[in-house]
């Protein structure tokens, strides 16, 4: 019998993730997966929806499922008063996850703390809005402000040619407008934690998966006043802050790794050809003893980019080492040549 319940369970749970994933017959793909009717499968999914666990629209032919919502909250906080992005987290936001396994606790309690410091040091907002959304599966959390904007705020900080230039910097970590106060390693290691990462403000959507290190930049059709930060994080991830850390970590526990998305560099279909487009790449890089250029989805390189990074930068900074990643053969060659 009590294996009858863990099949059960099994089952249902495959069913969640399934229909997270946007398979497209959760049904037929279940009953393949466990050896079971159709008949069976639906049984466990009417308890799935009687429990709340899942919702559905449409008839029964053409029903689509996705995760309901088991849990959702919003706080408000007043901007104007003496903040502390500690007292928010453990008297707001901590109770609602609180029957997270530890390890995930400790990635909201260091990625929400820092978002929100960013926000109460940075917008110049009125206030923060923090909405935090669970299925049984994952929760989301957004931390929204009425300020001034983070991308526009750096853009015009660091004089940078345009709010997308913004987002090419914040990615490679170790940036902020606020040095005495702020070390610039918030966003770089939250948006490597979670699951899924953005930051909408502005006319620029900037996001990223733990799954890979990719990034990506979209322009906002209708622009966002302040700053939204959408933080995803499975209830079940395995990863804790400290492996996360010392992926980019040194044997004294610094910061000296960065991986640095090549193809942000790039505005619309340009291609990477230029010496001054190099030294974009390049620009605060001599902060890390590793620096890894991940040129996915860069198709091919110019002889002047190759030179400058891989032969005038590196001669000129021999302490740090310049790895390319993700390359294709092109690219490679092209790297190779400048190399030798």
């Amino acid at each position: 019998m009590a294996d009858t319940r863990q099949r059960g369970r099994l089952v249902r749970r495959y069913l969640l993730e399934t229909i997270e994933a946007g398979t497209a017959d959760v049904v037929q793909e279940t009953a393949r997966t466990f050896g079971i009717s159709r008949q069976a499968v639906n049984k466990h999914l009417r308890r799935l929806l009687g429990d709340g666990h899942v919702a559905a629209q449409g008839n029964t032919r053409n029903r689509q499922y996705e995760l309901a919502v088991v849990r959702r909250e919003k706080i408000e906080v007043d901007l104007a008063s003496d903040l502390d992005e500690n007292l928010i987290w453990r008297k707001d936001i901590a109770p609602i996850i609180s029957e997270a396994p530890s390890n995930t606790i400790r990635i909201w309690a260091y990625g929400c703390q820092e978002m929100l410091n960013n926000a109460i040091d940075h917008s110049s907002g009125n206030r923060i809005v923090v909405r935090v959304f669970q299925t049984m599966l994952t929760t989301d959390m957004l931390i929204l402000d009425d300020g001034y904007g983070i991308f526009r705020k750096i853009k015009e900080s660091m004089n940078l040619e345009d709010e997308r230039h913004a987002v090419f910097e914040l990615s490679k970590g170790k940036l902020t407008t606020a040095p005495e106060n702020h070390t610039g390693e918030g966003i770089f290691f939250t948006s490597r934690m979670f699951d899924r990462f953005a930051i909408a403000s502005g006319g620029v959507f900037f996001g990223h998966r733990s799954s890979d290190e990719n990034f990506w930049v979209l322009e906002n059709e209708q622009p966002v006043v302040g700053t939204i930060v959408h933080l995803t994080l499975s209830n079940a991830a395995k990863r804790t802050p400290k492996e996360v850390f010392d992926q980019f970590s040194n044997e004294d526990s610094a910061f000296s790794k960065t991986v640095v998305p090549v193809d942000l560099a790039r505005y619309e279909n340009d291609e990477l050809i230029s010496r001054s487009q190099a030294r974009r790449v390049l620009a605060r890089v001599e902060r890390f003893s590793t620096v890894l250029l991940n040129f996915e989805n860069v198709e091919q390189v110019g002889q002047g980019f190759a030179d400058e990074v891989f032969r005038v930068f590196a001669r000129a900074h021999p302490n740090i080492e310049i790895v390319p990643i993700r390359a294709n053969p092109q690219v490679m060659a092209m790297i190779n040549r400048a190399r030798a």
